[in-house]
């Protein structure tokens, strides 16, 4: 390669090696939890067992209490669908230094680009671990294009987590503790509005969710309706608005 071109390919390669530092520094800054979820260890988080990312200062009660909470997470999304179609990583906070480094905020808990868990000091128990879990394996079951509203995802992680502040028990002829009284949030904005001005938003989706899934045969009922969605019907056309 002549001496020119060498410099050339050289000042290239510098310049394409600097763009990508700088885009990785941008990502990191604007976008921590997403950073954090690749790289964990890059956060001060070590792994506690396969795909569960924690403290390293834990004491072996905390990691016992860890490896517990994820444990009963996993089943109660295992007794709903069975084999799982995923297995987020999760990244486990028992201070909230370590939740804000990662890029956590006020909430509990969260899925991260539907391949990815952080819990927060307040969300560390079964409920809120196994309803951002649910979130993950509902969408590792839809393919792209496959949607459902998001009253609709919701409601599912409220059942299948099995929360009480929502839900009456299942031993309930009606799980229902808020029947909705109009059309819920169908997109995570409008969703993220209702639920920061109305308390019983999570109720009245899982009321809504839990009867249909009675009426159309829990699991079963579920799998045909993403089997159609992944076939392409619309959400709308299969659940009418109300049911």
């Amino acid at each position: 390669m002549p001496k020119r071109s060498r410099r050339l390919w050289a000042r290239a390669t510098a310049a394409l090696a600097v763009l990508l530092a700088a885009t990785l520094a941008g990502v990191t800054l604007a976008f921590p939890s997403v950073a954090a979820t690749t790289c964990p260890g890059c956060y001060g988080l070590t792994e506690l067992d396969e795909g569960v990312h924690t403290e390293a200062t834990l004491s072996d009660a905390e990691k016992s209490r860890v490896k517990q909470v994820i444990r009963q997470a996993r089943k109660l999304v295992a007794d709903f669908y069975g084999a799982p179609a995923s297995d987020p990583r999760l990244l486990v906070c028992l201070t909230e230094e370590c939740y804000g480094r990662i890029g956590g905020g006020r909430e509990r808990g969260i899925a991260i680009l539907n391949r990815a868990v952080m819990l927060s000091p307040r969300g560390m128990d079964a409920v809120i671990a196994s309803h951002e879990m649910a979130h993950v394996e509902l969408h590792s079951r839809l393919t792209a294009g496959a949607e459902v509203p998001q009253w609709f995802d919701e409601g599912l992680a409220v059942v299948i987590s099995n929360d009480a502040r929502y839900l009456a028990p299942a031993s309930a002829s009606d799980r229902c503790m808020v029947t909705p009284a109009g059309p819920l949030p169908a997109t995570l904005e409008e969703w993220l509005a209702a639920a920061s001005k109305d308390v019983d938003t999570y109720a009245k989706a899982a009321c809504q969710v839990s009867r249909w899934l009675r009426a159309n045969g829990n699991h079963a009922g579920l799998l045909s309706l993403l089997e159609r969605l992944n076939a392409g019907e619309a959400f709308a056309s299969i659940v009418p608005s109300g049911s």
